[in-house]
């Protein structure tokens, strides 16, 4: 199931209705942790829609910023273009050996580096927002 930015009652997108479910069905320090997360991301990109893809909250400006898995011990936030991002205080903590995404593991009681993090998803919307040029054919030269 794909949600995106339907709106709804008082505005809020069917996408967001799910991640709010999401999180109250956690009703643990997974819940909590992904609602903190979630805050930091519209606070760091005000432009981020929140979509709903492969049962995951997903935060995307111009092309996925980042998803919010939750599993037993961790709440993860994937970069899918992390390997392009520079990440010099070191968030990154999982997904390290791929060529292209990288990923932060919060376990319970784990302190966010908010300013880091922030960087990190101003930087994910930026590489969205620079297109590839795309290639002209050479039938078209």
């Amino acid at each position: 199931m794909t949600t995106s930015t339907t709106e709804g009652p008082a505005g809020q997108s069917e996408a967001s209705r799910l991640i709010d479910a999401k999180i109250e069905h956690l009703a643990d320090w997974r819940g909590d942790m992904l609602a903190r997360l979630r805050a930091l991301i519209l606070k760091a990109d005000p432009e981020a829609i929140e979509e709903w893809k492969w049962d995951t909250p997903v935060w995307s400006h111009d092309g996925i910023i980042c998803t919010g898995e939750t599993y037993k011990k961790a709440v993860k936030l994937t970069f899918p273009k992390g390997a392009s991002l520079e990440d010099p205080e070191g968030l990154f903590n999982s997904s390290l050996e791929g060529n292209v995404r990288r990923a932060i593991d919060f376990s319970e009681g784990a302190e966010i580096n908010e300013a880091a993090l922030s960087a990190l998803i101003v930087a994910a919307a930026t590489t969205n927002a620079v297109k590839k040029p795309k290639t002209v054919a050479k039938s078209q030269r």
